[in-house]
């Protein structure tokens, strides 16, 4: 192939990786405006259903056979991971905490899956080791900045939501690579959805922690039009797409690149802290980050 063509061929996926990059960052923002007008939870729960009535349409359109026996366990598991713990508690969390330090938090999910590793008896290589580390020493260089919030029990219980929601991410992830084969994991998707937001509708009505559909005003209703367009659909799409067309080291950037964009705009548009402390420290979580990745891709060639 010659290199215009390269280059043109490959001008799509860099447009999908770009839009990912971006948009994926701002839903943090989506979040943070929707949480001021309604309950986090309540946010999530239409914030889902609506996106898996859009995929189960494409999908009963296109005739998509249905799971079967064993695989709903599977999809029942990850809905609770992924969808009721990992988003609904980010959600809920920057209701507490800042965007931009909610999205610097949820960057972090990889050590996590490092650490997991490690329990399950893994090898790590020695740069994974160093990314821990480093990632480990931004997140205290992050926190040297909201050590007056820390004493605050509000922030303190933002704080655990949006970690906790990290760990269910990663373990999702894991468990996802393990039974991905087991099902088609895009039409599960719109399934996990669905079953996540029937838990958050039931968990909010049986608490009393929701309103009426009638009382949301019209500033949430943006942000959860915002939130399942650009959180749940067109960016998923984009973000598959660039997947199946570039370098995995070259897709993945957008883990690098959300909190940058959120912990940003969070300054312009909420004037949210943005500080020289939050800004090195975000740099350095995520030079760990990219080297815990590194390590684990290398881990991953020398077995195979």
């Amino acid at each position: 192939m010659k290199p215009f063509q390269k280059i043109q061929s490959l001008g799509l996926p860099i447009l999908a990786l770009i839009w990912v990059c971006f948009f994926w960052g701002t839903t943090w923002l989506a979040s943070k405006e929707g949480v001021k007008h309604m309950p986090a939870l309540q946010l999530a729960a239409i914030r889902q259903f609506i996106g898996a009535a859009c995929y189960l349409a494409y999908f009963f359109f296109k005739k998509t056979p249905w799971p079967k026996g064993k695989q709903w366990r599977t999809i029942l598991i990850l809905s609770v991971l992924n969808f009721v713990l990992s988003n609904g508690l980010s959600t809920w969390g920057v209701k507490y905490i800042s965007s931009g330090l909610g999205a610097v938090i949820g960057a972090i999910f990889p050590l996590w899956i490092v650490i997991i590793s490690l329990f399950n008896g893994e090898k790590l290589s020695r740069l994974s080791v160093i990314g821990l580390l480093v990632s480990f020493g931004g997140v205290c260089v992050v926190f040297s900045d909201y050590l007056a919030d820390l004493i605050r029990p509000d922030f303190q219980f933002g704080i655990v939501l949006s970690v906790i929601a990290t760990f269910t991410w990663a373990t999702g992830s894991l468990y996802t690579k393990k039974k991905a084969k087991n099902f088609n994991p895009y039409f599960s998707l719109g399934l996990q959805m669905l079953i996540s937001s029937i838990l958050l509708f039931a968990y909010t009505g049986a608490t009393g922690t929701s309103v009426s559909v009638l009382q949301i005003p019209s500033q949430a209703w943006w942000s959860i039009a915002y939130l399942v367009v650009f959180g749940s659909i067109t960016t998923f799409v984009a973000f598959i797409y660039a997947l199946q067309h570039l370098p995995t080291e070259v897709s993945s950037i957008y883990a690098y690149i959300n909190p940058i964009i959120a912990v940003v705009l969070g300054a312009m548009i909420f004037d949210e802290p943005l500080t020289i402390p939050l800004a090195i420290g975000v740099v350095i979580v995520l030079v760990g980050i990219y080297l815990v990745n590194k390590g684990i891709k290398t881990t991953s060639k020398n077995k195979m």
